[in-house]
């Protein structure tokens, strides 16, 4: 059976929920954070030699990484549901915001949340940490916009694009604080997900704890 190895409150809340959207059988085994450092435990980091979430095994299949696990339980077990295909008009904004959840989005909150914890001087004159924010907030702006004449990430119909969007929206401010009180269309979208059975299941399974940030 497929085995997903959890961290409390991290990316792997995307592999709980699309193996609840699939409604495939899975194994789900749990680990929470260090309650000082946050970070994960040494056991959940000798999981994979990167050592971060999430981590996935399936037989004699390690595999770390959202965006590749995401796509290999699409390709093995959930009959590519979830997504475009080529010459699907939407096929671009699918590809696009797939990728650039971990590829930009993610890694500008990071910086971000780095640089609030390292820089002596937070004053907005500090060019440094000027510049860093910006990448989070042109990040955020441009999901608003498209949100704004668009369902869902890929358009009307809602795509592992979404699964892999919505970490950054809601789970990650756990850790950077974003508001989203100017961004109402992110809000309106966030409710449409929250509404979603597949999302409430796995959130209540991976972390029962925590209330999802969907506003």
């Amino acid at each position: 059976m497929l085995i997903v190895h959890h961290l409390g409150i991290s990316q792997s809340e995307r592999i709980l929920w699309l193996c609840e959207e699939l409604e495939i059988p899975y194994q789900l085994v749990r680990y929470d954070r260090d309650p000082e450092t946050r970070l994960a435990p040494a056991e959940y980091k000798a999981l994979h030699p990167f050592g971060t979430a999430p981590v996935i095994a399936d037989g004699d299949v390690l595999l770390a990484e959202s965006g590749a696990i995401v796509d290999y339980i699409i390709a093995k077990y959930g009959n590519n549901r979830f997504t475009l295909k080529a010459d699907h008009p939407n096929f671009a904004d699918y590809l696009f915001w797939s990728h650039f959840a971990n590829g930009s989005m993610v890694p500008a909150m990071l910086v971000d949340l780095v640089a609030n914890l390292l820089a002596k001087d937070m004053q907005s004159e500090n060019p440094v940490v000027n510049t860093l924010r910006q990448r989070t907030i042109r990040a955020m702006d441009l999901a608003e916009k498209h949100l704004s004449t668009n369902e869902y990430f890929a358009g009307s119909e809602f795509t592992s694009a979404d699964i892999m969007m919505v970490f950054p929206l809601t789970t990650m401010r756990a850790f950077s604080k974003l508001d989203l009180g100017s961004y109402p269309n992110i809000r309106a979208y966030l409710k449409r997900i929250g509404a979603r059975s597949g999302y409430q299941r796995a959130m209540k399974k991976g972390d029962p704890d925590f209330t999802p940030l969907l506003d």
